[in-house]
């Protein structure tokens, strides 16, 4: 017998509005795009990071909140031009550097999820990302 797909529909605030989807790729730490991030791979570089060695590139990417230096915008910017950025980007808050960074990225943004919708994206899932509409579907395979 095949696995069960079902899709969860959460909504959030749009920052940056488009639309991509992707794997998921999940963390409750901070992420600093500049020095924490090598834009050449898209490899989480940051020493112990939880994401540490993953690589961000084409992912639906979900972390709390940035940190770090104004720098990190020009380096998600960079990573975009690359095609090693993320596909989108979803927040329990933005804050300017990543918000910019998205803007001149044109990467889907989008913030302010509760608590448990954040936690109801798991690494691998598949997400699609509607930031027009604010709107994520998260399709879950049992």
């Amino acid at each position: 017998m095949g696995a069960l797909t079902r899709e969860l529909v959460i909504t959030g605030r749009k920052v940056v509005g488009g639309q991509a989807s992707g794997e998921a790729l999940v963390t409750n730490q901070p992420i600093s795009f500049m020095g924490g991030v090598d834009p050449m791979t898209g490899i989480v570089v940051e020493k112990g990071h939880d994401l540490e060695g993953s690589s961000i590139a084409g992912k639906v990417l979900v972390f709390p909140t940035g940190k770090g230096s104004t720098g990190g915008s020009y380096m998600i910017y960079e990573m975009s031009k690359r095609g090693t950025g993320p596909a989108a980007i979803l927040n329990l808050r933005s804050e300017p550097v990543v918000a910019v960074g998205a803007v001149i990225s044109r990467i889907p943004m989008i913030d302010k999820l509760s608590r448990t919708s954040f936690q109801d994206i798991s690494s691998g899932d598949h997400v699609k990302v509607d930031a027009c509409k604010g709107e994520i579907t998260i399709i879950k395979h049992d």
